[in-house]
């Protein structure tokens, strides 16, 4: 702007100087005829006049040569702000067209999120009226409860002045046969009591549950979808089948024992590989290549029921990328390669996260795929180390002789030892349980996690002991 300013008062002191300079200049005027007979001399004057005339236009020249120098400069000038002008604008109209893309997605999502919002209040007001219903039958029944006992305690006294007085032997077996009645009430309403606390814990438990579920919408409205699509066709392959040469479309002889030897050929992504130990045959296995493990176990979605029977817990199941076991055989397959390390890793629901490792073996299915652990390291609790030389057990096939009700008494197959320190394979269980009842049949790891947590995340993984891993 301060170069326009500097233009314009440049353009008006040429005009100025132009006006002035034509105001200066005299008008001659025309002779006449008869002047024209009679020539005379130029007075001295008259030449200095003209002298000056001629300078005063040589001034006029020098001016409106200036004057066009800087119109001509005030043109260009407007031009390049005319086009910066111009440049902003196309700015300003494709950030524009940005911000309402962006504002109309906005809008979009908003709108979806209020339909959840409103599905969950509608689920809240619903649990709620159910709370406040549950609570008042409590109250009305904890009322009947302490009139039938006063109604019981005034019984108790009139039996025992029937009792004192010449009563018949019939008049006494009534009684009697009352009493009972009245004792078997009080048992029935008592069960009544605890049926519908637990029917109230169990509310409480079911919005824990809403909660969790409203956190993991937005990425399991997503997966449920394309699961769906995969699980609808009855065509899909079995993840847990064991491969041919054709089917890997690989040389079965290149195929790598295990995932520590992809690891140190330098794949570095997680996800589903094919591998061939010895003395099997090809099968898929989930590689965890932040340092080379197989994924024998993991569970963190709570999708797949792991209270199986014997041939799936052999066979393997669920889903490789999310809950799976990959099953007896392909685990027995690749520990008998070598000297391998079993890991364990629990995250709990405070998200604080813990380990164990030991060096194990397994024998084959002839002794129901015995278990055998060693040099337990690591900061949980050793639990496993009781569980060594027990035989794998499951609802429908119990080896162990010393703790036959084991498998009956928990859910999912393990190396039960005692009915005690450690199931990973139970009930996965979306909030700490208060029966005992219901935590044993549950994931546990030893009551080392607190008695308001519980185990959101397991994953069992093996790899081969270094050399110097080998000789401790």
């Amino acid at each position: 702007m301060t170069g326009q300013r500097k233009s314009t008062m440049k353009l008006l002191c040429s005009m100025l100087l132009l006006a002035t300079i034509t105001a200066a200049i005299p008008v001659q005027e025309q002779p006449t005829q008869a002047s024209q007979t009679v020539i005379t001399e130029p007075s001295p004057t008259e030449a200095k006049s003209r002298f000056a005339m001629l300078d005063d236009v040589r001034l006029l020249a020098n001016g409106l040569l200036q004057l066009g120098q800087s119109l001509r400069e005030f043109v260009h000038k407007t031009k390049a702000q005319i086009n910066d002008i111009f440049q902003k604008l196309n700015i300003f109209d494709r950030s524009f067209y940005q911000l309402s893309v962006v504002t109309s997605e906005i809008k979009e999502e908003e709108e979806e999120l209020k339909k959840t919002t409103t599905f969950l209040k509608a689920n809240n007001e619903e649990i709620k009226n159910l709370s406040l219903e549950i609570n008042s039958k409590i109250n009305s029944i904890l009322q009947d409860r302490i009139q039938l006992q006063s109604k019981v305690g005034n019984l108790e006294e009139r039996l025992k002045g029937l009792s004192q007085s010449t009563a018949p032997a019939d008049q006494h077996s009534e009684i009697t046969e009352l009493k009972e009645v009245i004792e078997s009430q009080d048992k029935t309403i008592s069960n009544l009591l605890k049926a519908v606390r637990e029917q109230h814990e169990q509310l409480d438990y079911q919005k824990v549950k809403i909660k969790n579920l409203e956190e993991k919408l937005s990425y399991d409205s997503f997966q449920d979808t394309a699961n769906k699509a995969t699980d609808s066709d009855p065509e899909a392959p079995d993840m847990f089948e064991y491969l041919t040469g054709n089917s890997t479309g690989l040389n079965i002889n290149d195929l790598p024992k295990d995932c520590s030897e992809l690891f140190n050929k330098g794949d570095t992504h997680s996800g589903i590989y094919v591998i061939k130990p010895n003395d099997s045959e090809p099968f898929n296995v989930y590689c965890d290549m932040g340092s080379g493990l197989t994924v024998i176990q993991h569970r963190v979605y709570g999708s797949v029921d792991f209270d199986q029977t014997w041939n799936k817990y052999q066979k393997g199941f669920g889903d490789l990328e999310k809950d799976f076991w990959l099953g007896l055989k392909k685990i027995y397959s690749i520990a008998q390669q070598g000297v391998y390390i079993l890991r364990i890793d629990l995250e709990d629901s405070k998200e604080e996260k813990h380990w164990a490792e030991y060096h194990f073996s397994l024998e084959g299915p002839s002794k129901d795929y015995t278990l055998h652990v060693t040099h337990y390291s690591g900061d949980l609790p050793d639990a496993m180390t009781s569980s060594t030389g027990m035989k794998f057990s499951t609802k429908d096939r119990n080896e162990n002789n010393q703790n036959p009700n084991c498998s009956r008494s928990y859910t999912g197959g393990w190396w039960f030892s005692g009915c005690g320190d450690n199931n990973l394979n139970g009930r996965y269980l979306w909030l700490r349980t208060r029966g005992r009842s219901m935590r044993r049949k549950g994931i546990h790891w030893k009551p080392s996690m607190g008695p308001s947590s519980f185990l959101k995340m397991t994953k069992i993984t093996m790899r081969p002991a270094l050399n110097a891993e080998s000789l401790n």
